[in-house]
């Protein structure tokens, strides 16, 4: 692997962090915790709560209910250095193929097309990578960039209008909600424009996604901060210009079920080579719907849809999480999102706080999820979440806990708000089947890596 502009970072299977420190910094699968410094403090704290809820366990009182909310407290931890649908990138255990009855859920379909092009400001340069595979031999290709979009394209494959548009919107449907999790990532290759239209198409209620900045200032929908895991290239994204990033195949990797596996044979790597051209594009699709996507080409390709949105720090160069990314990623995003009159239609979450605080000061009307911190101090019964959180969004589990329990659930309904429930990865495999046991916990929404199973289960019971 050649790296990008001189900067290279270890690929995922290089990782200096040991294997032992990953597993606890990271129960979803992570080869490595982005944060190590953060680790400790948060190992500290995660212990304590652990004590605190096998006391009062014991005690088998009152206070058993409380203990199982402490035991939440745990999996909010682990957040901090990862989460979502197989956001670690450990093989997930494949999960079988999408259910046919899923098409009988989608309603009436609507066509949709990309944005308009952007462009910044004019810079030329050479982007040398290497394509990765199991062979003896390896290709290198330089590609020649400016900073102008590409023009935009047209896809054709048609997608249904979701039953509601708005977050108010979707909450009073009262029913379960279907969150296509990175696009469906453990279906379709993760973040892309391709992803997005085929989980929209699959009748997913909203869509998920996590933003950074690039290094010409273009907020792009990324869960790394390199571009290791998921191109055929190296680097940090805040080293590189919108131009250089989507240039590169963004399915390099994509294997259903395997995010981030780079060790299989190459024939596995089935949407390899559609960005560059070498290979034909699925039908109704172009090759840049595999490329990495910006937040505005999200959202004007699917404006009916209510995006739920992650804002990611990135490390600096002592390889510690900056507060100044996300700052500066919060203030990029609440304009964009009120340049595109988005604001009832975008929910945002991050679990930094004070990144959180900086976006609602500046977009006090689009909604948020409470960060790290405030759901601490929520759980352990310390304080109450601001008056204005209608979404609470919380694990599965953590290191095998159980986090999502009908308590959990009952007590964020009796205070009126609703629970989104994101999933490990590890500890789960997602099937139709256990989509429908949350559903039957009562969650309000579920963060899927496979929306078509999602939508599926959802039928099932009526939904």
């Amino acid at each position: 692997m050649q790296p990008i502009r001189g900067k290279t970072l270890p690929i995922p299977d290089r990782d200096p962090y040991p294997a032992e420190l990953a597993a606890q910094c990271n129960p979803y699968g992570a080869k490595r915790c982005q944060f190590p410094a953060k680790h400790d403090q948060l190992a500290s704290a995660t212990m304590a709560l652990t004590r605190r809820t096998a006391a009062a366990a014991r005690k088998r009182g009152p206070g058993v209910a409380r203990a199982a909310s402490l035991t939440a407290v745990a999996a909010l931890l682990a957040a901090a250095c990862g989460g979502g649908s197989g956001d670690g990138g450990e093989p997930q255990e494949a999960a079988p193929a999408p259910s046919e009855s899923t098409t009988s859920t989608v309603a009436a379909p609507v066509s949709t097309t990309t944005a308009p092009p952007t462009t910044a400001p004019t810079s030329t340069t050479a982007v040398t990578t290497t394509t990765a595979a199991t062979t003896t031999t390896s290709t290198t290709t330089t590609v020649s960039t400016t900073t102008t979009v590409p023009p935009p394209t047209t896809t054709t494959v048609a997608v249904p209008q979701p039953e509601a548009s708005t977050v108010a919107g979707l909450i009073a449907l009262e029913r379960p909600l279907v969150i296509a999790h990175a696009a469906g990532d453990q279906d379709y290759p993760h973040s892309t424009l391709y992803a997005y239209t085929q989980s929209a198409a699959a009748g997913s209620d909203i869509l998920e996604l996590d933003v950074m900045l690039t290094a010409d200032g273009a907020l792009i929908v990324q869960h790394d901060d390199t571009v290791d895991r998921t191109t055929e290239a190296s680097g940090p994204v805040n080293e590189l210009t919108l131009a250089e990033i989507q240039a590169l195949d963004n399915a390099h990797w994509f294997v259903a079920g395997f995010w981030g596996d780079q060790t299989r044979p190459a024939e596995d790597y089935v949407f390899r080579g559609v960005r560059t051209g070498a290979v034909e594009p699925p039908e109704g699709f172009e090759p840049d719907d595999f490329r990495v996507a910006t937040f505005r080409e999200v959202a004007e390709r699917f404006p009916h849809h209510v995006l739920d949105v992650e804002i990611k720090l990135q490390r600096g160069p002592d390889g510690q999480e900056d507060l100044s990314t996300g700052l500066a990623a919060a203030e990029v995003l609440a304009a964009e999102i009120a340049d595109l009159g988005r604001e009832d239609s975008v929910i945002v979450a991050c679990f930094n706080d004070e990144v959180l605080e900086t976006f609602n000061r500046i977009a006090p009307s689009v909604a948020t999820t409470p960060g790290e911190a405030a759901l601490l101090g929520w759980f352990t019964g310390g304080s109450a979440l601001d008056d204005r959180i209608s979404v609470v969004q919380v694990p599965f589990t953590y290191q095998g806990i159980p986090v999502v329990t009908a308590d959990t659930v009952a007590r964020v309904h009796d205070e009126g708000r609703e629970v989104w429930v994101w999933l490990s990865g590890t500890d789960v495999v997602e099937t139709r089947e256990f989509y429908a046991e949350l559903f039957a916990l009562g969650v309000d929404g579920v963060i899927a890596g496979r929306p078509a199973e999602a939508m599926a289960a959802l039928a099932d019971i009526g939904g």
